[in-house]
C-alpha cells in the first residue's frame, strides 16, 4: 500500500512536471461591479506578453501553465491569476483608487496629496487635474502640501516606486511599477498631451506648471500604448512664450511623420516621352502647413506636398456635357518663377451631381478613441466635425460607428441618418483612452461596412484619427498592405486627420491613396464646415475611380519637362492601360490641377545637361507634321463600380499666352505652387 501511494505520488509529479511550462491559450472577461472593462490590462508577469481587453471585456492570451497574468485597470485595483488547467479565466476587479499611484502636483506651490484615497477629491481630479492653486480643496484637512523649487525634485519621495537621480543633469526620472521593463529605463514625459523628455520637464519654471500626474505600469500603458509601461509624467502648464515653449514646439514638430520624397527633375522627352501619374484630390497638406504658419512655427519641408496646396482651392473649369464624370481643361503660358519657362495648367472639372440623385450611402465613422486623442484639438474638435457631417444625410443613408483604442468594438449598430439625435448622442459620449489598435479598427470598420454593403451604393469608412497607430498593424507597409487587400471589397475610404505634436500624416497618406480614398487634415472647425458641409459631395460621393493622366510632349517643341508636385503619385508608363492599377478618385463637383513647367526647345537652362548624340538610336525628331502641338493627353478612368477603364484623348495647342493675358485659373494656380516650391526650398526656382 505504500509503494502504491509513493507511485501514485511520483505519477501526479509527473504529470505536473510535464504540464508545468507547456503553451495554453488563455481566455476570458474582466468585469468590474457594473459590468465588462474595456481596455483593461491584461499582462504575463516579468514579460512584455500582454494585450488588452476588447469592448465586451473579452481577452485572448497565449501564456504558459505555471505563468502569473496581471489583470489591471485605471482606477481598480490589480488581481494576479497563475494559470493552471482551465483555458478560461474570468476576473472582477475592485475599485480602488489607491493603486493609481498619482499624485498632482498644482501651480507653484508643491504637491498636494490625499491621505485618504477614497474621499472626494482623489476621485475628482481623475482625468481632470485640479489646476487652480488657490481653490479650496473638497477636504482641507486630508490635504499635504510639499512646497519645492522644481517639478522633478517634489515628486521624489512622493510616489511609491519612483526614483529620482539628482545627481544627473537632467534629472533623470524612474518609475518601478508592475509593468516597467527595467529600472534603467527613463519614464516617459508628456507635457500638455506631446510625447516630452525629461530634459524639457527640468527646464520647466515651476510657476508655467499647472498640473501634474505619474502614471506606473498599466496605467501609464493604458494611456499611452507600450512607451507608457515604463512609467509616465503627465505635466499640464500655462500658456507661455518662453524659450522652453518655444523649444517643446520644436520638439512636437520633430515628433511629428512625414514621408520623405524628393522633388520631380526635368526630363528630356527624348529620353522619357512619356509622363504617368495618377490624379490626387487630397488637400491635407495644405491646412496642415496653415496650421504651422498660424502658429508662428517652421513649416517642415517633409509635409509640403505642391499638388494637395493647389488642389486646396476650387477652380472655374466648365461642367462636362458628354457621357464623361468630368470635363477637361488645358492653357499654356508664361512661368511665373523662371521667365524662361513656360507653365502647362491641366483642369478637371467633376459633374455635379443633385444632392437628390446622389445614391443611399453606408457610411461608417472609424474614429479613434485612444489616449492620444484627449487634446482639444482632436477628439472634442473630431466629434464637432462629426456633427457637420451628420447634417448632411438623408433618411435613406445609414450610419455605423466603430471606435477603437487598446481593441475595436460597435458602439453604434447601422442607423438612419434621419435618426441624427441618435447618432450626435452616441458621438457625444466618445471619450478618448488607452493604447491605438488602428489596424483591428480597419478590419472591423470594414466588415460592417460590407454587411450593410449598398449595391451601387456609396460604401464608405470615414477613419478620423491622429495616425499614431501603436497596436497590432501599425507600420506603414502593413498598413499599406491591410487597405490594399480591403479596397477590393468596393468600399471607399476617407480620412480625416486631427492634432499635432504626435501627428502621423505619412500613414494617413498611405491609407487613402492606397484604399481608394482622399485625406484631409481639419484643424478647425472651419475647415470641418468646408470639407465635411460645404463640399460633402465631392468629399463623400466618387464618380469616377482609379483617373491616370499620360502626357507625351512633342521634343520639336518641348527640350525638357517637369511635372510639379504628385512625387509620391508618379506611375511607370505601362501602368496607364493596366485597370489592375490603383489610382486616385474624384467626387462630385471636384476640380482636379496639375501643373508642367516646360523648357521650349532652343532655351538655354541651367536645370538641363546636353548629353552626346547616340551612335545606334536616332534622338534628333524629324517629324514636321506636328509643329503646332506641344503634347497630346490622355486620360483613364473607371465607373465607381467597374472594373474595366474608359480612354480620353486630347492634344495640347503650342500657342502660348502672355501671363497677363492668362485666366485667373492659372495665375492663381502658379501663385500657390510657386508659394509651395519656395516651402519646400526648391532647387529649381530661380526668382526670388
Amino acid at each position: 500500500m505504500k509503494n502504491l501511494k509513493i507511485l501514485s505520488l511520483g505519477i501526479a509529479m509527473l504529470v505536473g512536471f510535464l504540464t508545468f511550462g507547456q503553451e495554453k491559450t488563455i481566455t476570458g472577461t474582466v468585469t468590474d461591479a457594473s459590468g465588462p472593462l474595456p481596455g483593461a490590462s491584461v499582462i504575463e508577469k516579468g514579460t512584455k506578453n500582454g494585450v488588452s481587453t476588447d469592448f465586451n471585456g473579452s481577452y485572448t492570451i497565449k501564456t504558459k501553465v505555471g505563468a502569473i497574468l496581471i489583470y489591471s485597470y485605471i482606477g481598480m485595483q490589480s488581481v494576479e491569476k497563475r494559470v493552471a488547467a482551465p483555458k478560461v479565466i474570468d476576473v472582477l476587479l475592485k475599485q480602488n483608487a489607491a493603486t493609481l499611484n498619482e499624485v498632482v502636483v498644482v501651480g507653484a506651490l508643491g504637491i498636494k496629496k490625499s491621505k485618504d484615497t477614497n474621499d472626494a477629491e482623489f476621485k475628482g481630479y481623475i482625468g481632470k487635474a485640479i489646476v487652480d492653486k488657490n481653490a479650496k480643496p473638497y477636504n482641507q484637512n486630508k490635504q499635504i502640501s510639499y512646497p519645492n523649487a522644481t517639478v522633478a525634485v517634489s515628486l521624489s519621495g512622493q510616489v511609491s516606486g519612483l526614483q529620482i537621480a539628482q545627481r544627473n543633469k537632467p534629472n533623470k526620472i524612474i518609475v518601478r511599477g508592475i509593468g516597467s521593463v527595467s529600472s534603467k529605463e527613463d519614464a516617459l514625459v508628456v507635457i500638455n498631451g506631446t510625447l516630452s523628455n525629461s530634459e524639457m520637464l527640468a527646464q520647466l519654471k515651476p510657476e508655467e506648471i499647472v498640473a501634474t500626474k505619474v502614471l506606473k505600469g498599466e496605467q501609464g500603458a493604458a494611456l499611452y500604448g507600450e512607451s507608457g509601461r515604463k512609467g509616465v509624467i503627465v505635466v499640464t502648464t500655462k500658456k507661455t512664450t518662453s524659450a522652453t515653449a518655444i523649444e517643446q514646439e520644436k520638439l512636437n514638430i520633430e515628433a511629428e511623420e512625414y514621408e520623405n520624397f524628393v522633388e520631380n527633375a526635368f526630363e528630356s522627352p527624348k529620353n522619357a516621352p512619356l509622363s504617368t501619374f495618377s490624379i490626387d484630390v487630397d488637400n491635407a497638406s495644405y491646412t496642415n502647413i496653415r496650421r504651422f504658419i498660424n502658429n508662428g512655427q517652421k513649416v517642415p519641408k517633409d509635409a509640403v506636398r505642391v499638388e494637395e496646396m493647389v488642389n486646396f482651392f476650387k477652380y472655374t473649369y466648365p461642367q462636362p456635357t458628354e457621357e464623361h464624370p468630368f470635363s477637361i481643361h488645358t492653357e499654356y503660358s508664361e512661368c511665373p518663377w523662371n521667365e524662361n519657362h513656360k507653365l502647362v495648367k491641366i483642369g478637371l472639372q467633376g459633374k455635379d451631381i443633385a444632392t437628390n440623385n446622389l445614391p443611399n450611402s453606408n457610411l461608417v465613422f472609424l474614429i479613434d478613441v485612444s489616449g492620444s486623442m484627449s487634446d482639444e484639438n482632436k477628439l472634442p474638435l473630431l466629434i464637432q466635425s462629426f456633427k457637420v457631417l451628420v447634417g448632411q444625410l438623408r433618411k435613406d443613408d445609414k450610419v455605423s460607428i466603430v471606435v477603437y483604442a487598446g481593441a475595436a468594438g460597435l458602439v453604434l449598430p447601422p442607423t438612419s441618418g434621419a435618426e441624427k439625435e441618435t447618432i450626435i448622442a452616441a458621438l457625444e459620449k466618445l471619450q478618448a483612452g488607452g493604447s491605438t489598435a488602428g489596424g483591428a479598427g480597419i478590419e472591423l470598420a470594414y466588415k460592417t461596412a460590407q454587411e450593410q454593403f449598398i449595391k451601387n451604393g456609396n460604401n464608405r469608412v470615414v477613419l478620423a484619427t491622429d495616425g499614431d497607430f501603436n497596436v497590432g498593424v501599425s507600420s506603414n507597409t502593413s498598413l499599406e498592405a491591410l487597405v490594399e487587400e480591403k479596397r477590393k471589397s468596393g468600399v471607399f475610404l476617407t480620412c480625416l486627420g486631427y492634432g499635432m505634436g504626435n501627428y502621423k500624416d505619412s500613414k494617413m497618406e498611405i491609407l487613402a491613396d492606397k484604399g481608394n480614398g482622399n485625406y484631409a487634415y481639419i484643424d478647425n472647425i472651419q475647415e470641418a464646415n468646408r470639407f465635411l458641409g460645404k463640399e460633402f459631395k465631392g468629399s463623400m460621393f466618387t464618380i469616377a475611380k482609379d483617373v491616370k493622366i499620360q502626357i507625351e510632349f512633342n521634343p520639336n517643341q518641348v527640350q525638357a519637362y517637369r511635372l510639379i508636385g504628385y512625387e509620391n503619385r508618379k506611375l511607370r508608363p505601362e501602368d496607364f492601360k493596366n485597370d489592375a492599377i490603383d489610382a486616385g478618385e474624384l467626387g462630385s463637383n471636384h476640380t482636379v490641377t496639375a501643373l508642367y513647367e516646360i523648357i521650349p526647345t532652343g532655351t538655354k537652362s541651367d536645370f538641363i545637361t546636353v548629353t552626346d548624340a547616340l551612335k545606334y538610336t536616332k534622338t534628333d525628331s524629324s517629324l514636321t507634321t506636328y509643329t503646332n502641338e506641344l503634347a497630346t493627353i490622355k486620360f483613364r478612368y473607371k465607373k465607381p463600380d467597374g472594373d474595366k477603364s474608359t480612354e480620353l484623348i486630347n492634344v495640347i495647342s503650342n500657342n502660348s499666352e502672355k501671363l497677363v493675358q492668362a485666366s485667373s485659373d492659372f495665375k492663381f494656380s502658379a501663385a500657390v505652387a510657386w508659394f509651395g516650391l519656395k516651402l519646400r526650398d526648391s532647387k529649381l526656382v530661380t526668382n526670388k
